[in-house]
């Protein structure tokens, strides 16, 4: 079972800590992606598993065994970069079977190989091209069969569809969750793209600070999101935040906000008198009444117009704050004088000062 098992894993640079003791195991067959911003560590921690960076602390096993100090050729992984680093002057079959043709197996048995990837991979036309006649998905392709024919335990994909324009960004998803369906294999995937990391990944580890937030499906870390870092980075937009003030509503606790008392269900005593911050989806507040709750007036100050919906921003007065709300593509919004909005009372996210979540 080719399982990767990570256990307190650290890097630094010198005095730099980047990772600061991660644990995490990825089962076999998975598919998990790591997300996060810029220099949140994602990067440098698939380079860990691959053999690439050598780790300062912790171990990291592969189906069962401590590879922590072993060469990366001798993992059991291969590796997808976002360069696609194939060889200019070779076809596309010689590009696929390079490693191979290194480790000085037999020609009838390397063109076996090659003849079966290029079919999973619907490359079988090209194999006699070379990669300035491919398109950039193409290439892609190529560089992904190289990793394929060596028949590894674990696949790692580090960025490799931000090169590529959206739609052949959208096509190789597609094709890239295929092949997963079809390998049955583990496979751990970084990006920075979210639309990625929700529509590839079985679980996500969402990564800050060489730190890890939170891990679960998508589903999970969007609809409970373990804290507000998690929260606004899930999700596109964004969720809306906005801070008041806990306090009781006779029998009911409530948030006091610039104009109203939003209700919520927490126990009064738990938060008692403390800033609570609420969180909201774009798609769960709205304009309309129905079903909602007052949050105050605001003010449209832009909209953008993507032809299957409309994002309006908005302002609540006294807040710098954006406010931004999912419209219907009909949608006609006026920019002007100042508009109730509402929100759906039971998706209201809540999270206290630290940014944890409050249940």
């Amino acid at each position: 079972m080719a399982a990767v098992e990570l256990s307190n894993v650290k890097k630094s640079f010198g005095s730099v800590s980047i990772i600061q003791g991660i644990d995490l195991t990825v089962n076999h067959g998975e598919f998990v992606v790591f997300v996060g911003p810029s220099g949140c560590g994602k990067s440098t921690l698939l380079r860990l598993i691959a053999g690439l960076e050598k780790v300062s602390a912790g171990s990291i096993k592969i189906d069962g065994e401590d590879v922590t100090h072993r060469a990366p050729a001798k993992r059991g992984v291969a590796m997808v970069f976002q360069s696609y680093a194939l060889f200019p002057h070779m076809t596309v079959a010689d590009n696929i079977s390079f490693g191979l043709r290194l480790a000085g197996q037999p020609r009838a048995e390397i063109d076996r190989k090659v003849n079966r990837v290029a079919d999973t991979l619907q490359l079988t036309p090209l194999l006699q091209r070379r990669p300035k006649q491919l398109s950039g998905g193409q290439r892609q392709r190529v560089a992904i069969g190289r990793a394929i024919i060596r028949d590894p335990k674990v696949f790692l994909f580090d960025e490799p569809l931000s090169n590529l324009d959206a739609a052949l960004r959208s096509q190789m998803r597609i094709e890239i969750a295929k092949l997963h369906e079809d390998l049955q294999a583990t496979m751990i995937y970084v990006t920075h793209d979210q639309v990625e990391a929700m529509t590839l990944a079985d679980r996500i580890v969402v990564l800050n600070g060489g730190r890890i937030e939170q891990v679960g499906t998508p589903m999970e870390l969007y609809a409970k999101p373990q804290n507000r870092f998690v929260a606004g980075f899930i999700g596109s937009p964004k969720m809306n935040f906005i801070t008041g003030k806990h306090v009781s509503k006779g029998k009911l606790a409530a948030v006091q906000l610039s104009e109203v008392a939003f209700p919520i269900t927490i126990p009064l005593d738990k938060v008692k008198g403390k800033n609570v911050t609420l969180g909201f989806r774009p798609e769960d507040i709205s304009l309309d009444k129905s079903n909602r709750v007052p949050l105050g007036k605001a003010r449209l100050l832009v909209q953008e117009q993507l032809g299957s919906e409309t994002l309006g921003y908005y302002q609540f007065e006294g807040m710098q704050e954006l406010l931004v709300m999912k419209h219907h593509r009909s949608v006609n919004l006026q920019r002007g004088n100042p508009v109730m909005v509402y929100a759906k009372a039971e998706a209201v996210h809540l999270f206290d000062d630290a940014g944890q979540r409050i249940n």
